[in-house]
């Protein structure tokens, strides 16, 4: 059994450092090392077939690197190294988050055909100016050709989330140094730039999200993840996207278990959607956020025509749309009304195709496709358990409504039994839907979007708000932001008594069939850390699941 801990960690820092660390912005940008030298990295795109050859770019202070590659399964595989390669410094442009680096190519390498499908993870190591090793790491993902892979499953990497917190520059769609004062997010963020520390790899004691530790009654919120990060060296948004916090442990987790995993990106889904016609079985995990209309169509035409589709993640919640062939993201998001040139359109058409794409949440009435017709929850509907004031003492796994269904067998549970909270697979972001109970049992509202058939196998309490008497408002990092903006979204305004109508939320795991397929939605980003942590209902539950839509 996991033991809670009582006492917060102490990484260092000053009462000033660690409010710093939750709400100032901080980001990697060239020059940052200072006297010491530094070298960073990036690849000309997230996925590549095999046999394709990779352009590497590469901005350094030493005019020499090593260059190693593994892939990131179930064990680390070397699969190339290289000594002496030629760097130099290139000029890095003040708004590269949005624009791209636009660094020469330095270096280009060509992939084995016999290498597998999966994560390979580059990293660099070169001299610094005070004769200490400096490094930088990079992800790019080796996709399967297309064709029939029966007994295969296919994880789609959350890659447009990637994107999306990337701070790397300055700029993402959260915190930026963008606007007339230099102090807003962007709207439009380049994949032509290196990942931010920590999205490639961490050190196995760094913090997730969702506390471990008890809060005392009337305690101000912590943050430990963010302060960590602050304390050393790392991204404030490592634990929030990246294929180190989440991707990862979905995909060693089911090789080490035996099943056959290839990789893919969502840029797969977009511009090459029959990829997933191979396979019977397509899986999404970890904090899944940021998905295009064509992302979204390519899942529900693979599902309705006979495809399982598993989904182990939350927060399904943002319209994207690309640009330049997919290497630039465009979220307008919270601005979307008053900024994005799609919905300040002059077509008079309000419901046009065109307004349909207004990079907004997926239940804007001018978007007109409530993310629950994909997976069978949404964002709105849900969002944050086990962090800052929104359920910080809040159950750590998925209370269980309906212990007899399939995906449960083997596991002993019963009604009432909480799910993965010894891997504390409940958080930190989770989706829902409206629901009712009748006898015992949750039901989807009538109003809720649910797919026919759906049914709410688990269901726990979540938050849009944070609120507490005892805490003073300079104190929360969520604060009410997020219920106004759901309350505008689905009441029509943002008054106290709309936003009291939608802040309470909830987290599911829902099942349903579509067409000839069938999804299964486990609607928490924690999900992986419980399979992270050998949480052994949750492991067996992703068997099942895994195991029924492969027909084995």
């Amino acid at each position: 059994m996991h033991i809670i801990e009582t006492e917060f960690p102490d990484f260092g820092l000053t009462p000033e450092q660690r409010r710093e660390a939750v709400l100032g912005h901080y980001y990697e940008i060239p020059g940052m090392d200072g006297a010491r030298g530094e070298i960073w990295c990036y690849t000309d795109a997230y996925a590549y077939p095999p046999g394709a050859t990779v352009n590497l770019h590469v901005s350094a202070t030493a005019s020499r690197y090593r260059l190693e590659i593994v892939r990131d399964g179930a064990t680390e595989t070397p699969v190339l190294s290289q000594d002496g390669l030629a760097a130099a410094w290139q000029d890095t442009p003040d708004q590269c988050s949005v624009i791209g680096c636009g660094w020469s190519v330095s270096h280009a390498f060509r992939i084995g055909e016999d290498w597998p499908s999966g994560a390979y993870r580059i990293t660099l190591t070169a001299e610094g100016r005070d004769g200490n090793p400096i490094t930088c790491h990079h992800v790019f993902i080796v996709r399967p050709l297309a064709g029939r892979k029966p007994g295969r499953v296919l994880q789609v990497a959350a890659t447009g989330t990637w994107t999306a917190y990337n701070t790397w520059g300055g700029s993402n769609h959260y915190q930026g140094i963008t606007g007339p004062g230099r102090n807003q997010y962007a709207p439009m963020v380049s994949t032509e730039r290196p990942f931010c520390r920590g999205f490639a790899v961490l050190p196995e004691s760094a913090p997730r999200v969702p506390l471990e530790i008890y809060t005392p009654p009337a305690a101000p919120p912590r943050y430990p993840h963010m302060e960590w990060a602050y304390a050393n060296g790392y991204s404030k948004k490592y634990a929030s996207a990246g294929w180190a916090s989440y991707d990862s442990h979905f995909f060693r987790w089911a090789e080490r278990a035996g099943y056959a995993v290839d990789l893919a990106s969502q840029h797969e889904l977009h511009f090459t959607p029959e990829i997933l016609d191979g396979y019977d079985c397509v899986v999404f995990v970890g904090h899944d956020e940021y998905w295009t209309w064509e992302m979204r169509d390519a899942v529900d035409n693979y599902v309705e025509n006979g495809g399982r589709a598993a989904r182990f993640a939350g927060n399904f919640m943002w319209q994207t749309r690309f640009e330049d062939d997919g290497k630039k993201q465009v979220c307008y998001k919270y601005r979307a009304r008053a900024e994005d040139p799609v919905y300040q359109s002059e077509d008079p058409v309000y419901q046009s195709e065109d307004r349909r794409r207004t990079s907004g949440c997926w239940e804007a009435e001018e978007t007109g496709r409530p993310a629950a017709g994909t997976f069978g929850l949404n964002a709105l509907r849900g969002l944050y358990v086990g962090w800052g004031g929104c359920a910080p003492r809040g159950v750590r796994g998925f209370p269980v409504y309906r212990p007899e269904h399939w995906a449960f067998a083997g596991t002993g549970i019963y009604y009432g039994d909480l799910l993965g909270a010894d891997g504390h697979a409940f958080g930190y972001e989770v989706d829902g839907l409206d629901y009712v109970i009748r006898g015992g049992l949750p039901e989807p509202t009538e109003d809720s979007g649910a797919p026919e058939g759906l049914e709410i196998l688990a269901l726990g309490m979540s938050s849009l708000k944070e609120e507490s008497a005892d805490i003073p408002a300079d104190d929360q990092f969520l604060s009410d932001a997020d219920a106004k903006f759901v309350a505008e979204t689905l009441v029509g305004n943002q008054s106290d008594e709309s936003v009291n109508r939608i802040k309470r939320g909830s987290g599911m795991i829902v099942n349903f069939p579509r067409g000839r397929g069938e999804v299964f939605h486990a609607g928490s980003c924690e999900w992986v850390a419980a399979l992270k942590r050998g949480d052994a209902m949750v492991e067996r539950v992703t068997s099942n699941v895994l195991d029924r839509y492969l027909s084995r």
